[in-house]
């Protein structure tokens, strides 16, 4: 049953993947992104850290998705007309990808020394039941420099974006030079 419910959520993960780069219209491909990390959260359910998905839903799906989508709209991006064999080549690159997931799926996973051969297997260790814990230590600890540098960074690309979009719009509206005439009677 688990890897059912594992196949379902990795095989929604790469369709919506593929529909993020390959869909034409960027707020679809936001809206992509969207079931995307959402079926990330559900894999981190499957794997027992709530947390993660938790903070996978809030953060990313919500937060990080909807910046994109202001982004998006704010800037008014129209439809790429330039890429019109997308599809050839997201299914080209992702077979290979849909191959090993069957492989992996048909039980023959993980990692297993046999003689001289090294052949994958899926490992029994469990989570520790107290990983909130044990994350919250390591962000604010070994991480807390990297996370911060992630949110400026995150500003920085937001303000530039408003930046560029206003300006545009203020050299649309901005007319030519005034000329006045004056009337004589």
């Amino acid at each position: 049953m688990s890897q059912l419910v594992f196949g379902y959520f990795a095989g929604m993960i790469v369709a919506t993947s593929m529909f993020v780069v390959a869909l034409k219209n960027p707020v679809y491909s936001a809206l992509s992104l969207l079931v995307m990390l959402f079926h990330v959260a559900g894999l981190f359910v499957t794997l027992h850290a709530e947390f993660l998905a938790a903070v996978q839903v809030i953060v990313y799906a919500g937060a990080i998705l909807v910046l994109y989508l202001f982004v998006v709209m704010l800037l008014n991006v129209k439809q790429d007309d330039r890429y019109h064999g997308q599809w050839r080549l997201a299914g080209f690159v992702c077979a290979p990808l849909l191959i090993e997931a069957m492989i992996l799926l048909s039980g023959g996973a993980g990692i297993r020394t046999t003689g001289t051969q090294t052949v994958l297997v899926p490992s029994s260790k469990a989570i520790a039941p107290d990983n909130t814990l044990a994350i919250g230590q390591t962000l604010f600890s070994t991480y807390l420099f990297p996370f911060e540098v992630a949110s400026l960074v995150l500003l920085v690309a937001m303000i530039g974006a408003i930046v560029l979009a206003k300006r545009e719009i203020s050299e649309q509206e901005t007319p030519g030079p005034i000329v006045r005439t004056k009337v004589t009677e």
